[in-house]
């Protein structure tokens, strides 16, 4: 999926100019109309990265946003991850298809049979089968990912390994560690000295105390439609959460990234920080995702990857605690977006808008929609009628739970009540979404979901595993019906 120099070059002679004017109108008007606080967006096109801000940074403050403001990029930083793994693995240092226990000898999780089966390969790729939110505050030393992955063994499955996609943050806390353990580095120390410097990454880093060398957004948390108000903290996770969630940088440091997989892996200034192996590696398809739709139709090893009008692309989304962010690229166009945001509840929009406008102008191709269009009514003959019957019921996994219920006649088909549970119970309110059918097959079934008419629609996909067993797939993770 890589693309040659000549492809790229071309890429770059053809497209159209960037208007940086009229952009920056668009941005802000977004911005205005769904109550974002502010946002950085960056643009590869035409072989240059273009770089836009506006709002402010936090409300309490007024500090303005700018191209240099940094924002915490949530889970694209495990893209970033999976290149120091994947890099290792080039060098001959780490066999991605050995189990875990090869190189953590003391690796496990609550199943010990299923554990010392679970392959490197499994953890980029998603198919690990661990549960995928455990959080652990284990401290501020360099020791922290030592003492969370003596935590992992607690941790339970969501399903088999190999079974099935579900995205898992935990898996990539352990490839965190396991990056410590071969480079003899903290995990920060790694990502600086082989991503970071010979790419130029200036502002990328993972700790507050590097954060406050610059203009930093505060997250911001509010409904769709509302003003949102400051989180009480800047940053919500501990450091143990660096692989799978740690990184703050600006949108044009993101993009200089994605850039490495659209020109082979070499920097701007011919040095190579990826072989093309990696690079190949990193964008195979590895996984047939569930739901085609939230991340991409496949994961790769630590991307999702998508196929719109026939192009291939790559990308990543991000949350914290009040902020969004978002990565799309697409290399046969020489076009990559990543968009910063520090929280409103209709960030989502505001990506989703600015991604179909810019992909469609700038790299000729169109992103496709998801979901009934505007206005369509709950109860459509047009769509496949669905028996609601084998979907209602609980489907649990560590920290939440899913019930699922009937609707009565005309108000749709399924209703999901989404909470809180175990250590995570009652530590936010419980969202709702109704659900109508998008299609049925035999294999799966899909709906679509959201809680108002100022939402966007997010697929909900029912399907079940070889052995009979029944999943919802949702938010890319896999959750087995308990009741």
């Amino acid at each position: 999926m890589s693309q040659s120099p000549r492809l790229n070059q071309h890429a770059a002679t053809t497209a159209p100019a960037f208007d940086l004017a009229r952009v920056q109108a668009r941005l802000d008007e977004l911005l205005a109309v769904h109550h974002i606080p502010g946002a950085s967006l960056a643009v590869l096109a035409g072989g240059e990265i273009h770089e836009l801000a506006g709002g402010i940074l936090h409300t309490g403050t007024g500090v303005r946003a700018t191209t240099d403001s940094v924002f915490q990029i949530g889970s694209i930083s495990k893209g970033y991850t999976a290149a120091l793994v994947v890099l290792l693995a080039d060098a001959g240092k780490l066999d991605l298809d050995a189990p875990v226990v090869d190189v953590l000898p003391d690796f496990a999780v609550a199943d010990a049979a299923a554990g010392a089966t679970i392959t490197v390969r499994q953890l980029l790729n998603h198919t690990s089968g661990i549960e995928g939110d455990f959080v652990s505050d284990t401290g501020r030393g360099d020791d922290c990912l030592a003492r969370y992955a003596e935590g992992v063994g607690n941790v339970g499955l969501t399903n088999p390994p190999g079974a099935t996609m579900s995205y898992s943050s935990t898996a990539y806390n352990v490839l965190g560690r396991i990056v410590e353990v071969v480079t003899g580095l903290t995990w920060d120390e790694a990502l600086k000295e082989m991503l970071c410097e010979p790419l130029g990454l200036a502002h990328t880093m993972t700790l507050p105390e590097e954060v406050l060398r610059f203009r930093a957004a505060m997250g911001h948390m509010g409904e769709p439609g509302e003003d949102p108000v400051p989180t009480p903290l800047w940053n919500m996770l501990p450091r143990s959460a660096g692989p799978y969630g740690g990184i703050s940088a600006t949108a044009a440091d993101v993009v200089r990234f994605a850039r490495l997989f659209i020109d082979g892996g070499t920097a701007p200034d011919g040095t190579r920080v990826l072989s093309a192996g990696v690079v190949k590696a990193m964008l195979t398809r590895e996984v047939e995702m569930p739901d085609q739709w939230f991340l991409g139709a496949h994961w790769g090893l630590g991307w999702g990857l998508f196929e719109w009008d026939g192009a291939r692309g790559f990308g990543h989304d991000g949350s914290t605690f009040g902020q969004l962010a978002y990565l799309r690229a697409v290399p046969e166009a020489g076009f990559a977006l990543a968009l910063l945001t520090n929280g409103g509840g209709a960030a989502p929009k505001v990506f989703e808008t600015l991604c179909r406008e810019l992909t469609a102008e700038l790299a000729g191709v169109t992103v496709p929609g998801f979901g009934p269009p505007a206005g369509a009514p709950a109860v459509d003959p047009a769509r496949p009628a669905v028996d609601p019957a084998p979907f209602v019921g609980g489907y649990r996994r560590e920290g939440f739970l899913m019930t699922v219920t009937d609707r009565p006649a005309g108000e749709g088909v399924l209703r999901v009540k989404y909470e809180g549970a175990d250590g995570l119970k009652d530590t936010f309110e419980p969202l709702f979404w109704n659900l109508v059918p998008v299609s049925d097959t035999p294999s799966k079934t899909v709906f679509a979901g959201r809680r108002n008419e100022k939402d966007a629609w997010i697929p909900v996909v029912f399907y079940a595993l070889a052995d009979g067993s029944r999943y919802v797939h949702f938010g890319a993770r896999a959750t087995a019906k308990s009741a």
